[in-house]
């Protein structure tokens, strides 16, 4: 499912927020892929199973009547206006998670990035996709990898479920050449995609748009996967999985938590670290073989 997205352009030249204000139409049904949504205002839209989520910076309840009157499978159910920090949750501002240094690019850093130290700048607009970086299953991730870098080299890295991309992005700052970013949701890829461009990392990372299940068996060092445990519990038992030497695994609840360690303990892998947050939130990095 193809959408449209802001212009970039327009976005890199100004330094204020793009999102401030967030008029969100929840339909229930799909639009049809060859449907585009011809408007300046319209962000973008979210899928989840059989629902959309029109996001626009402007009330567009005209252009959202156009819709359902050519799609009459279509539902108007509800209709929602936010600004941008109460989508997210709070409001973004640069935070720093071990060498990592993460800022949208409206909002400069606090403090000047430090080379000296050998910190690693990442730029990360989000749009309307859920992944600031914020979750501390995110943070985690990120603390894996420095420790998988400092160990060994890594030559690819595949991230599946990679959502904004900021892990992918983090890989490529660590020094990886080849990493395969792969996302199911279209404006989730698009904007992993445009995060990429902003940090100039084309030609290190590749993002598509496509099944986590479709990729496993894809060459790669590393696999990280930060996903849906529906999806998880399939990857690992997978072929492509036991062939990679490190993985990186999060977003599990406790007895996700548990019975994914059952799953990995009829295999010949090895569990190096594991982070557990608050008795809840689990990640687990690991080696094959």
């Amino acid at each position: 499912m193809k959408s449209t997205v802001c212009n970039i352009k327009d976005r890199e030249k100004s330094r204020d927020i793009p999102y401030k204000d967030l008029y969100i139409y929840y339909l229930q049904g799909r639009l049809k892929p060859d449907k585009k949504i011809i408007s300046d205002h319209f962000i973008g839209n979210w899928e989840e199973d059989e629902f959309s989520f029109l996001f626009f910076s402007k009330p567009s309840h005209n252009e959202v009547e156009k819709i359902l009157g050519a799609q009459p499978c279509l539902t108007l159910i509800d209709e929602y206006y936010m600004t941008y920090d109460q989508w997210q949750g709070g409001k973004i501002a640069p935070f720093k998670i071990g060498r990592f240094r993460i800022a949208p690019p409206w909002q400069k850093p606090t403090t000047k990035f430090n080379s000296c130290l050998k910190e690693l700048p990442i730029i990360l607009d989000p749009g309307v996709v859920f992944g600031t970086g914020t979750h501390i299953t995110t943070q985690d991730c990120l603390k894996a990898l420095e420790l998988v870098f400092s160990r060994e080299k890594i030559e690819s890295v595949l991230d599946l479920g990679t959502g904004t991309g900021l892990l992918a992005l983090a890989a490529s700052r660590l020094g990886c050449k080849n990493i395969l970013a792969v996302e199911l949701n279209f404006l989730a890829a698009s904007t992993a995609l445009r995060n990429v461009h902003l940090n100039r990392l084309e030609n290190t990372v590749l993002v598509v748009q496509a099944k986590a299940e479709d990729f496993i068996d894809s060459p790669s060092d590393l696999v990280i996967a930060n996903l849906h445990y529906d999806v998880m519990q399939h990857l690992v038992n997978s072929r492509g999985f036991l062939k990679k030497k490190w993985f990186i695994l999060s977003g599990l609840l406790r007895s996700q938590a548990r019975d994914l360690l059952c799953k990995l303990s009829l295999n010949p892998v090895r569990i190096v670290k594991e982070w557990e947050r608050d008795g809840i939130w689990h990640t687990f990095l690991g080696k094959t073989g």
